[in-house]
């Protein structure tokens, strides 16, 4: 195997994964940790023969790699969380690796790549069943003080992550701090309901009341109830965001 390459936005995880691979015989010089570095990469060499990547990086999902740009190379995903529609996964041909991976079962994974075994990734085929497969959270949970409070997801304007930490943000105003990080909460939320629009930002779309056309080929939403709040949707998300609301 003359290339494979690892997209893991933390490091001691991506480091571990080539330990293992090593010990397999196979050595790992290419090392990715965000979607803007993979874009770059692969835009700039000759497709590996596989790819390891993790499902949620710092700057998003690694499915808007593969969405943006054609890879006519075999797949592994790697997730800590099983929730992500592994029975999409299989339906895919696609194999998946949950952390933290273990030495027989990357074997396994090796030995189906080896055979034949992995096909080549269609991405659109993928989210939509992944998006068919899954049951979306319609309650989130948050804790203040000593209160537990459930909030449905119409009374969610958006989810912010601020200073390394997520922020549910209600359409009265309240704000509370939410576990999950946005990588997360986007296979949780409903796509019809919810949009990832950049980096620190997924909304709904029932608090949107204004969209305007922005610098640099960008959008700004205003919220009905957020109306100082400067949100601004990102110029590479400005296509699929725009098909989200003909959806």
């Amino acid at each position: 195997m003359s290339r494979v390459v690892i997209i893991e936005d933390e490091k001691p995880a991506a480091r571990r994964l080539q330990r293992i691979l090593q010990k397999e015989g196979i050595t790992t010089d290419v090392l990715l940790h965000s979607v803007r570095d993979s874009l770059q990469w692969f835009a700039q060499n000759p497709a590996p023969d596989l790819i390891f990547a993790d499902i949620q990086l710092t700057d998003g999902l690694s499915f808007d790699i593969f969405g943006q740009i054609t890879i006519n190379t075999p797949i592994i995903f790697t997730t800590a969380y099983d929730q992500y529609a592994i029975k999409a996964f299989k339906h895919n041909s696609i194999d998946y690796l949950l952390k933290p991976i273990k030495q027989d079962e990357l074997r396994f994974a090796l030995k189906k790549f080896h055979q034949n075994k992995l096909q080549n990734i269609d991405i659109q085929n993928l989210i939509k069943s992944i998006n068919q497969d899954n049951t979306y959270k319609q309650r989130f949970t948050v804790t203040y003080g000593q209160h537990i409070k459930s909030i449905p997801d119409e009374d969610i304007a958006y989810f912010v992550s601020r200073d390394k930490t997520t922020y549910l943000v209600t359409n009265s105003g309240e704000s509370f701090i939410y576990e999950d990080s946005l990588e997360a909460i986007t296979l949780q939320v409903n796509p019809k309901l919810f949009f990832r629009i950049n980096r620190k930002y997924i909304i709904n779309f029932q608090a949107i009341d204004e969209m305007i056309n922005y610098s640099n080929s960008r959008i700004k939403i205003v919220l009905k109830k957020h109306k100082n709040d400067v949100i601004i949707v990102a110029r590479e998300r400005v296509k699929d965001f725009k098909n989200w609301l003909s959806e």
